[in-house]
């Protein structure tokens, strides 16, 4: 299982000198990507509900201060040479298809075939409002008409598209991803329409496993969620094997052992052993990435987290 973590890009952790260490120490303990988030603006005033947390409030919502996504991965492609650049995730109606088609393949070239898009159609209403974007209410659907948007500019030589949402022709889009066909999609959310999504459109499905509506936040829960993802898949006439997992745990911290909302401990929570035995139950459903949260209170400790994870989890979980 490759394992790779989220980068700041919010709260005091976000600088400069703080994405470089985050950056250069994951290159040195082997990690495997470097996930970043996607806000652009976050309104002074939020009534929509953030759907992973049980109050429904968005824990970012104290601070405006947020870095651009998809600039933030091309300066981490030039600090860490080995890391994949993964988008955790792209909220895809924030931006029109084909410039964030030519933004993915512009960063696919430049780090030489590392990019990862993950996607998902967004929760807040009032930034999609800030931003001019369609309109919330249809964001599945253009969520899901751009994806097919971006397949055509990435593989086709001469790509058309005629949707509701987006159009264009007579254009030449190079230079292609050097990834083939495209870089991978991974498909963010939980719900029924995020499954549909993932296997009409995606290549991974990454879910994080504490949405209250949706929990995945056991191996039990998780397995179940599996089980319904392969139903949706031949519903769709896909083979539910052809879909990669990915597996994103916000909230870890090694230092605590957390219940979930049933009650038992919350998977990837407790001692390094419990830790480890989780990683190797979501290894044998077939999880092939997996996503942790080392953000702490400070640079230092955070590193030293991530040291920890490397020296006395890792271990455990690949023996």
């Amino acid at each position: 299982m490759d394992v790779g973590l989220t980068i700041p890009t919010r709260g005091p952790l976000a600088t400069p000198e703080s994405v470089q260490a985050f950056a250069r120490r994951a290159e040195e303990l082997g990690f495997a990507h470097l996930a970043v988030p996607d806000h652009l603006v976050v309104p002074r005033s939020i009534d929509s509900r953030y759907p992973y947390s049980a109050s429904g409030e968005f824990p970012g919502a104290a601070s405006g201060a947020c870095f651009d996504q998809f600039s933030l991965l091309a300066y981490l492609a030039a600090i860490n040479a080995t890391a994949r650049l993964l988008t955790s995730v792209t909220v895809i109606p924030h931006r029109g298809a084909v410039h964030t088609a030519k933004i993915v393949a512009t960063i696919d070239v430049l780090s030489r075939g590392r990019m990862i898009l993950g996607v998902g159609a967004g929760w807040m209403k009032e930034e999609f409002e800030a931003l001019g974007a369609p309109p919330f209410e249809e964001r599945g659907r253009v969520t899901d008409e751009y994806l097919q948007a971006f397949k055509s500019l990435w593989t086709e030589d001469n790509p058309r598209f005629d949707g509701k949402h987006v159009r264009f022709s007579n254009i030449s889009f190079l230079p292609k991803p050097v990834q083939q066909p495209h870089p991978p999609i991974w498909v963010g959310g939980e719900s029924p329409a995020a499954l549909r999504r993932v296997v009409r459109y995606g290549d991974v499905w990454f879910p994080i496993g504490n949405n209250p509506r949706h929990p995945l936040d056991t191996v039990k829960r998780f397995a179940a969620g599996l089980e319904e993802l392969g139903r949706v898949a031949e519903q769709n006439g896909r083979d539910p094997h052809s879909v990669g997992l990915a597996f994103f745990a916000n909230w870890f911290d090694e230092t605590k052992t957390l219940a979930a909302a049933s009650g038992e401990r919350l998977m990837l929570s407790g001692s390094a052993e419990q830790i480890a035995q989780d990683m190797a139950a979501l290894a044998e459903l077939g999880v092939r990435d997996l996503t942790l949260n080392f953000q702490r209170e400070t640079l230092e400790q955070s590193l030293r987290s991530m040291q920890h994870f490397a020296e006395a989890i890792r271990p455990l979980a690949d023996r």
